[in-house]
């Protein structure tokens, strides 16, 4: 049996985007702490630098660091050719990438607002996934040859009129997942992660700001207590971890019990 804290990806790649901050910063942290050689990208420069020189200084960990955007094509291929010439194998990806909340209704949305959500929400991790796929699922690791983990939100899973682009691009992550993990089983499994109501960068690190929103659509949360980026990262490195490796097409909500048996967001226009 391997234990949580042993080194399980030493002498692994990850390849983690929107790694300058929030939750893709942590997972790096994550990552780097049970061995795992990095590749990070964002399109922030200096919050990239800054994860990269904050995993060096904690772990020592090789981190080799991209600039990309992840709804461009030609980008995520130079991001995956400078991954194999620097690594000689991804084994986790995480798909972090995205950009936040424009509360609009859902006849309201300006045109630029839903071709930019969609298109690095939703097609950024689809190029992103099947970019590095066909390498990672033919790699000699046993009995898994790599672990693909994206990230979607329960606003994909109860669709909050408030948000309704966001909401349509976790919808479709969620779908994403489940079409990845029936075609690159049973040598690559597919995870996604919905968050719930994280203190992060969206609401630019602001507890007041967060419970705001959450009061104005009367959101409850059973375990009382608001969510954090350690919430997330942790399950980030279960499922990269072989305690997982049961586990494909699964979305995974970490939102403190709102889902399911709380009071998700139900505010409407009126």
């Amino acid at each position: 049996m391997i234990k949580i804290f042993d080194k399980f990806l030493e002498g692994k790649g990850a390849v983690i985007t929107g790694a300058a901050s929030g939750f893709g910063r942590d997972d790096a942290l994550k990552l780097a702490e049970v061995g795992a050689n990095l590749v990070l990208s964002d399109v922030n420069v200096e919050g990239l630098e800054e994860t990269a020189q904050l995993v060096k200084s904690k772990y020592g960990s090789e981190v080799l660091t991209v600039q990309i955007d992840v709804s461009d094509s030609e980008q995520v291929k130079k991001l995956a050719k400078q991954a194999y010439a620097t690594f000689d194998n991804i084994y986790v990806l995480v798909n972090n990438a995205g950009v936040g909340i424009d509360f609009s209704s859902i006849l309201a949305v300006k045109e630029r607002i839903w071709d930019k959500t969609l298109n690095i929400n939703l097609k950024g991790q689809w190029l992103i996934a099947k970019t590095f796929c066909r390498k990672m699922k033919v790699q000699k690791f046993e009995p898994i040859a790599g672990k693909i983990i994206n990230m979607a939100s329960i606003a994909g899973v109860n669709i909050d009129p408030f948000i309704p682009v966001y909401s349509i691009s976790k919808v479709g992550v969620i779908a994403l997942t489940q079409l990845l993990a029936a075609q690159l089983a049973p040598k690559v499994t597919v995870n996604c992660v919905s968050p719930g109501y994280h203190v992060t960068g969206i609401y630019d690190n602001d507890t007041d700001l967060m419970q705001k929103t959450m009061d104005a659509g009367n959101v409850q949360t059973p375990l009382k207590r608001y969510g954090t980026i350690e919430d997330i990262s942790n399950i980030i490195v279960f499922l990269a971890s072989p305690h997982s490796d049961f586990i494909t097409g699964q979305n995974i909500i970490v939102d403190g019990g709102i889902t399911s048996v709380g009071t998700p967001s139900h505010l409407e226009f009126k």
